[in-house]
């Protein structure tokens, strides 16, 4: 597994809140390019007729973040809640379910329906797509499975390397773009170290999966403290995890993508 970090011994930590961004734009993008690196001919078809063949993964992958600019209702209310779930400490996520207003994963159930539909318009398959692509990035951020306590970490405050920010923003982006590379040149980076046998053991279309796994690390992830000073061991521990967990959704919405066009 070379620069990942193995996660094994992580398995008991279920706990998580509730957030408002996930992956930085780096994040995102690293998502999209590593699953158009491995989806098929016919997903890589099937895509080409619904955005063309100009716009790619890595491109639509932070259209919905970067959406919420958008002063309609649509983006700055009625969308907002499809990029987290949120289970208590303790529960699992058919317990919970999702609240009235929706989640991360009912809003990736209706998006794939439509994906589906042949009546459906292009241009609903476009917005369900691009959808798609963020909230599979979404579910593997640890700290977009929330326990409802602390938004997602975002009133966890930190001080990273000195600076005052939250435990949310570390793992959205802080931690990643603190390497200071392109989303390609992250991509070739990880690329280089992932092995076939990684990318046959990953290759799962469940979120469910993907979720559990994201619950598992929430709690471990948290410093002992509110307002705790971060840095280079912190980083070191936990940065191998994080870029593994984009590996994965990267892998995994090939997997996706490549069921929901087979019609599994």
């Amino acid at each position: 597994m070379r620069i990942f970090t193995k996660i094994a011994c992580l398995g008991a930590a279920l706990a998580l809140a509730a957030p408002a961004h996930a992956w930085g734009p780096t994040g995102h993008r690293i998502v999209g390019q590593i699953a158009s690196d491995n989806i098929d001919g016919r997903t890589r078809a099937e895509i080409a007729l619904i955005l063309g063949e100009g716009e790619t993964l890595a491109e639509v992958a932070t259209w919905p973040d970067e959406q919420r600019s958008d002063p309609h209702e649509y983006w700055q209310e009625t969308s907002v809640p499809w990029h987290w779930v949120t289970v208590p400490e303790g529960k699992t996520y058919d317990e919970v379910g999702a609240p009235p207003e929706g989640d991360a994963m009912s809003a990736l159930s209706r998006f794939t329906q439509t994906l589906r539909d042949p009546a459906a318009s292009r241009e609903d398959k476009a917005l369900a797509l691009r959808f798609i692509v963020h909230i599979v990035g979404d579910l593997h951020q640890p700290l977009h499975n929330g326990n409802g306590l602390d938004r997602g970490g975002n009133q966890f405050a930190v001080n990273w390397f000195g600076k005052p920010t939250n435990l949310h923003s570390v793992w959205d982006s802080a931690m990643i773009d603190g390497n200071g590379l392109s989303f390609t040149e992250y991509t070739a980076r990880l690329e280089r170290h992932m092995d076939a046998g990684e990318t046959i053991a990953w290759w799962d279309a469940d979120p469910q999966v993907w979720m559990t796994e994201s619950i598992a690390l929430r709690t471990a992830i948290y410093p002992d403290e509110n307002g705790a000073s971060l840095g280079y061991f912190y980083q070191w521990t936990w940065r191998p995890v994080a870029e593994e967990r984009l590996a994965k959704a990267g892998v995994r919405l090939a997997a996706y993508l490549g069921m929901v066009f087979a019609g599994e």
